[in-house]
Parts: C-alpha cells; sequence; structure tokens
C-alpha cells in the first residue's frame, strides 16, 4: 500500500499526469471546471481567501482555465455555526472537490473549549479524513526579503529548503492518549507517538523523490539516541535509501537540526522528519524569510484532493482590518495548480506576480521597511490582479 500511494504521489511531485489525464495543462480550450473546496476559516482567513480568488481568477482565464469554487465551514467558524469544528458536510464537499484551499482557522475565541471541540481538531479531521499524509513545507527566502530575516543575509540569502513532513501519524494521532491518574494518585495527561513501518516507508519515499528532482540530498530528523519510535523511522529510511543511490542521505537529531537550521540553513535541501518535529520545523524555518506571510504549504495524499494553506495562523488580532499579508495565500494556489490542478502555467503567473510584486517595491505591513511601498492586503491583490492578467 506505502508503495502504491508513493507511485501516484511521484507523478504529483514531478508535475505529472493525476486523476485526470484528459485535463492538459497546456490546453487553452477549458473541458470543465477545476472543482475547489474552499474554506476560509477564521480571523485573517477570509481576508487573505478573497485576494487569492481574485488573483487565482484572472490567472486562470489567462491561460484558459476556470474554477468551481465551493465554500465551506471549518475550525472556529464552524464551531459558531454547527458546534462542530469540521461539519460531515464541509469534508463531504472536500472529498468531491479536485483540491482544497484553505486559509487559517482558530483565535482566542476557542482558546477555553475543551481539546476535541478546538478549531485546530478540524485541521486534523481534515488532514486524516482526506488521507493527506505528506506535507510539503517550502522554505525560501527571496533577495527581495534576505534583508527582512532576522538573521544576517550572508547566512540566509539562497536558502531553499523543503520540509517533508509526515502528517497523519505519529504522536498527534496515536493512542492511547488522554488523561488519568499514576500510582500515587497525581493528575496525569499522556500521549502516544506511535508509526509503522509502512507509514514511514510512504513518506520516506516521497521525499526521496522530491530530492531526486532537487539537489539529491535529504536529511532525515529524529531522536533514534532516546526513542524507540525513532529507532524505527531510521532503520526504515535506511532500508529505503537502497531504492534512491542517487540521493544522499544524512541523519540529524531534532535538537541539532533545530540549532543548524539557525546556524547552517544552507546545509539542508530535503528534510523528512515525523509529524510533531515536522511541526516544529517547519514554523521554524518559515522565519528564515523573516515573516509567516510569505510561506505557503501542500498537504497530499495519494489519490485525493489536498490541502493547500498558507503557514501562518489566524492572526485574530489584525482581522478586519486590511493589513494582511496575503502573498502566502497566493502562492498556496500556486502550489495548488501546481500539484493538485496540473495547472503549471497558472502557477507559474501566480508566482512571477508575487516575485514581481516585491521586486516593484510592494510590502504589506508585516515586511514593510523604509524605502518600500506600504500597501493594504487588498491594495496587494489589486497589484497581483494588474499582473497576472
Amino acid at each position: 500500500m506505502a508503495l502504491a500511494a508513493s507511485s501516484r504521489l511521484r507523478g504529483r511531485i514531478a508535475g505529472g499526469p493525476r486523476r485526470q489525464a484528459s485535463r492538459a495543462s497546456t490546453c487553452r480550450v477549458v473541458c470543465k471546471a477545476h472543482k475547489v473546496a474552499i474554506l476560509p476559516g477564521d480571523g485573517i482567513g477570509p481576508e487573505i481567501m478573497d485576494q487569492a480568488l481574485r488573483v487565482l481568477t484572472t490567472a486562470g482565464k489567462a491561460e484558459g482555465a476556470e474554477f468551481e469554487f465551493t465554500r465551506a465551514l471549518v475550525g472556529g467558524a464552524a464551531i459558531d455555526a454547527t458546534g462542530n469544528p469540521l461539519p460531515k458536510e464541509t469534508l463531504d464537499i472536500c472529498k468531491a472537490s479536485d483540491s482544497v484551499l484553505l486559509a487559517a482557522i482558530g483565535g482566542y475565541k476557542w482558546d477555553t473549549l475543551p481539546a476535541e471541540q478546538r478549531p485546530e481538531r478540524g485541521l486534523l479531521g481534515l488532514r486524516a479524513g482526506l488521507n493527506a499524509f505528506a506535507n510539503l513545507r517550502p522554505a525560501i527566502v527571496p533577495p527581495q526579503l534576505a534583508d527582512s530575516s532576522p538573521l544576517k543575509r550572508e547566512i540566509v540569502e539562497g536558502v531553499d529548503i523543503l520540509i517533508v513532513r509526515e502528517l497523519v501519524g505519529g504522536i498527534y494521532f496515536g493512542q492511547p492518549r488522554g488523561f488519568g491518574t499514576n500510582d500515587k494518585g497525581e493528575r496525569i495527561g499522556f500521549n502516544t507517538d506511535v508509526y509503522s513501518e509502512p507509514e514511514v516507508e510512504r513518506i520516506a519515499r516521497v521525499a526521496f523523490e522530491a530530492a531526486q528532482k532537487r539537489q539529491k540530498r535529504l536529511c532525515s530528523v529524529e531522536k533514534s539516541n532516546v526513542l524507540e519510535v525513532s529507532q524505527l523511522w531510521k532503520e526504515v529510511v535506511i532500508r529505503v535509501a537502497k531504492d534512491y543511490p542517487d540521493v544522499e542521505l544524512s541523519h540529524m537529531y531534532i535538537d541539532n537540526a533545530a540549532m543548524q537550521l539557525l546556524r547552517n540553513p544552507k546545509f539542508f535541501d530535503v528534510v523528512v522528519t515525523g509529524n510533531i518535529f515536522g511541526d516544529i520545523l517547519s514554523d521554524e524555518a518559515s522565519m528564515l524569510a523573516g515573516s509567516l506571510g510569505m510561506l505557503p504549504s501542500a498537504s497530499i495524499s495519494g489519490d485525493g484532493p489536498g490541502i493547500f494553506e498558507p503557514v501562518h495562523g489566524s492572526a485574530p488580532d489584525i482581522a478586519g482590518q486590511d493589513i494582511a499579508n496575503p502573498l502566502a495565500m497566493v502562492l498556496s494556489a500556486a502550489m495548488m495548480c501546481r500539484y493538485d490542478l496540473k495547472l503549471p502555467k497558472v502557477a507559474d503567473r501566480l508566482e512571477t506576480a508575487v516575485n514581481s510584486a516585491l521586486d516593484q517595491g510592494w510590502r504589506t505591513k508585516d515586511l514593510w521597511k523604509e524605502g518600500t511601498n506600504l500597501v493594504k492586503c487588498s491594495e496587494m491583490g489589486d497589484i497581483l490582479v494588474k499582473l497576472v492578467a
């Protein structure tokens, strides 16, 4: 099963054919609209989603592609409307779509709810429901933003890392979990970090195949000096590596990897790791560019729709002020076009427009510095619409 899933993913990573071979990306004649589930979510989510859809629709028209958008509730918005962070209707809409575009979920408003009822459970349920087991998160530092990084330019300029995170296993999903008491009668909380060999093998193959199309270097991150689950992880990755002799494999403990991401980030090409370590490292890597507002991500399965979302959160403190950065949302739409919808020319238009906007000095508040042009979220959308037309 792991091998089959990896085979289907190979085409998606390479940009090859997927489920609907009739969709020729070079054809400017629309066969039918691409069905996309739209999940604006919470906080700044609706604002950045609106701008991304404007830009995506314009870029699509320029390349003869049409989209059919179906909006659905998830996270806090779904809790307010239905009491459930992931209503069945939302999951059904996503399963029936060609792809899923998600903005952001969560916020202070729902922080006091029990853990199982919080907005984040909607995201975990969505990933599990779509079997979106492979999270691809690029951490790229554009030259225009190298000075925005909290690190020195000479450290971050030219950084281009792809973190491949296993997304539906590990400690976030392992059983048993819960609360109890120990032999002293003290209250305890517990979670289980567990991976099976097939789970490790399928994510390892995704990472090796991604590395083959980049610099052919893969670093596997775990904690095998302490954790049995990491010892299994390392053993399986080493075994899988025999099928990819052209890829240089290295291993690193999570604590050292976290340090090296700041000390020498250019060491890394592709990183593969488990759910909780990937969560930490991908957020750390995202700050190399100086802002979470610049980085997209893709969570893909073997045969169903993927989930494409910016790495940042819902930022409820700035919601409704029209100052959020929509660029990561637009770049997430570009990843969707490239990986799920097989529309590379539309993806190219979106990515080129973002780079052009940066080259021209346009910046939202999170990126602004002296000598650049401060614009609102909607104004950045206007600029991008013109650039992709």
